[in-house]
């Protein structure tokens, strides 16, 4: 008998399905040692040795491991594809070492980006050895998050308020957040108006936008008060005498690119644009579709791995994707060559693959009445985003017709239509904070030819007032800490609760914004230890952890360097 360890029981269960008889399955219940939570569990002057204990909630399935190891011939670490997950395998092993209880037996890891059938029986079939490079990383940023709380924290208490604490991630995300907000308080609101003209043509009615003013662009600040708007408005009305005449047509054709498919981060900002979904709930349910639902015929993994920032599919899924779509949706949606996306980030070791359904003949529909309506909702959104990455580009059609009212005044109507909608009838990516970019798409000017006249209804000016730059959403922020490289995808959803969870910011109306105490943490940390919350470095310390667990740079130099 061979034993295997996972780290939850619904993953033990839907990996014991394809093993049989020969295989026990058992979970660790997540990690099972840390840091001793007192002073000195990090040495510096003993080259950063570092002190574990046992997390006391999981010595009994520590024991129950012990004891099913007993009638074990081998022990196989099947735990995440990842630095945790390498970490939780590695800590298992020192402990039943340390124990004694492994003895002679042989020591195997297995990692697979899927649970499936075929990938786990392939995964146990070729094992490897412990990855000492992904440990130390684990190890090293294990370090550095107890050396920044246990020295910052303390102080924080003896400056601040008792029971708060710095943390090395989690203090320049709050930055942005405290950084956001004194934009807005120092925004000043600036009034500008715009014109805008009603015109129809053969029962068809359109607006046109005034670009041109007595033969100068206009601009946002041209018309910044009533007055003016009326007396712009006016004169234009009196040039136009009830009519626009059509000094240029303009036709275009547009192509439009399906988004890659999902990484971690994409995927947290969609299910918070479409779904509402926080994203720590977006990494909940991503993780029960990842680790098997039954589906019918047994325990399933619907999805493949949501730790990952690589958008690189696997060759089986591209074959599989691409006659999906010929036979769905016919030959002429599917691009001639594949659609290879390029992953941005340089760690290419834990970059295994895209965040996509285990099989995209598993359609939402067939899997719904298996799935909590939440699971229904995140797979969909997976399988669309999937399915659309391979399918052909959309084309839109756009128009841009020129009017003009008198010399020198001109005003412009655009209008698009979908020509070839393409990957579009699967999935269309949301977006943040819209700037208006796509809003004409879809409205249909009429047929206008150069020298025509179309009739005037009316010139209208509007008022307007300059906005601040919004607050952060969920998915904004995920997005700003990827760009600004703090933190990593497994770490987005803890950096965001635990902001809220020591109550440094709250949401309000779906967005961020600082508490008192956040603010005054902020400018603490900003005035004395602004190394700390420096964008700059936080993002080259995440970049050296790479690099270590790429085995390109060794743990401790790096932490030495640090303190």
């Amino acid at each position: 008998m061979n034993l295997v360890i996972v780290e939850s029981p619904a993953k033990a269960k839907t990996i014991k399905k394809y093993l049989g008889p020969d295989f026990d399955v058992i979970a660790s219940y997540g990690h099972v040692r840390d840091l001793v939570p007192k002073e000195g569990a990090v040495d510096p002057e003993r080259g950063f040795e570092m002190k574990y204990q046992i997390i006391e909630r999981n010595e009994k399935h520590v024991q129950a491991i012990a004891k099913k190891l007993k009638d074990a011939d081998a022990l196989y670490l099947a735990t995440d594809p990842d630095r945790e997950g390498e970490a939780i395998s590695w800590h298992l092993y020192e402990l039943l070492n340390a124990r004694k209880q492994i003895g002679k037996r042989p020591v195997y890891r297995v990692v697979f980006n899927e649970i499936t059938k075929r990938a786990v029986q392939e995964a146990v079939a070729h094992p490897r050895e412990l990855s000492y490079d992904l440990v130390n990383a684990q190890q090293a940023r294990r370090a550095l998050d107890y050396l920044v709380g246990f020295n910052l924290s303390p102080l924080l208490w003896k400056k601040v308020r008792r029971g708060l604490s710095a943390g090395r991630v989690q203090s320049p995300a709050l930055r942005l957040i405290c950084e956001r907000e004194s934009e807005i308080e120092a925004f000043v609101r600036r009034e500008y108006w715009s014109v805008e003209a009603d015109c129809a043509k053969e029962a068809k009615t359109f607006v046109a936008k005034l670009v041109e003013y007595r033969g100068d662009k206009v601009e946002q600040f041209t018309v910044t008060d009533a007055a003016r708007a009326e007396a712009v408005r006016a004169e234009l009305e009196r040039a136009a005498a009830g009519q626009l005449r059509v000094e240029q047509v303009e036709r275009k054709q547009r192509k439009r690119n399906p988004a890659p498919p999902f990484i971690t981060s994409t995927l947290q900002q969609e299910a918070a644009r479409k779904l509402g979904f926080t994203a720590q709930r977006t990494m909940r349910v991503a993780q029960q579709l990842y680790e098997g639902v039954d589906v019918g015929s047994g325990a399933v993994g619907l999805i493949t791995y949501m730790r990952t920032d690589s958008v690189n599919l696997a060759q089986e899924a591209l074959d599989e994707i691409r006659a999906y779509v010929a036979e769905r949706y016919g030959a002429d949606h599917l691009p001639d060559q594949p659609r290879l996306y390029k992953t941005k980030s340089k760690n290419a070791q834990e970059a295994h693959e895209t965040i996509r359904p285990t099989s995209i003949l598993r359609e939402p529909g067939e899997v719904k009445p298996f799935l909590s309506a939440e699971q229904v909702k995140l797979y969909e959104l997976i399988w669309k985003r999937t399915l659309a990455c391979q399918m052909a580009q959309a084309l839109i059609n756009q128009v841009s017709v020129g009017l003009s009212a008198g010399s020198g005044n001109l005003f412009r109507a655009t209008g698009s239509t979908v020509a070839e909608p393409g990957f579009m009838r699967v999935y269309l990516e949301g977006r943040d904070d819209a700037s208006g970019a796509d809003d004409d798409e879809d409205t249909m000017l009429p047929p206008m030819q150069e020298g025509e006249c179309v009739e005037l209804a009316a010139i209208r000016s509007e008022q307007h007032f300059t906005e601040p730059p919004p607050r952060y959403s969920q998915a904004s922020l995920v997005k700003a800490l990827e760009e600004y490289g703090i933190g990593r995808p497994s770490t987005y959803a803890s950096i965001i609760s635990t902001l809220q969870e020591r109550e440094y910011a709250i949401l309000d109306k779906k967005r961020f914004v600082p508490s008192d105490v956040g603010r005054v943490v902020n400018k603490f940390l900003t005035e004395h230890f602004h190394t700390y919350v420096d964008y700059d470095f936080t993002a080259r310390l995440e970049d050296e952890l790479d690099a270590v667990s790429r085995g390109e740079e060794d743990w401790v130099p790096l932490l030495e360097q640090f303190w």
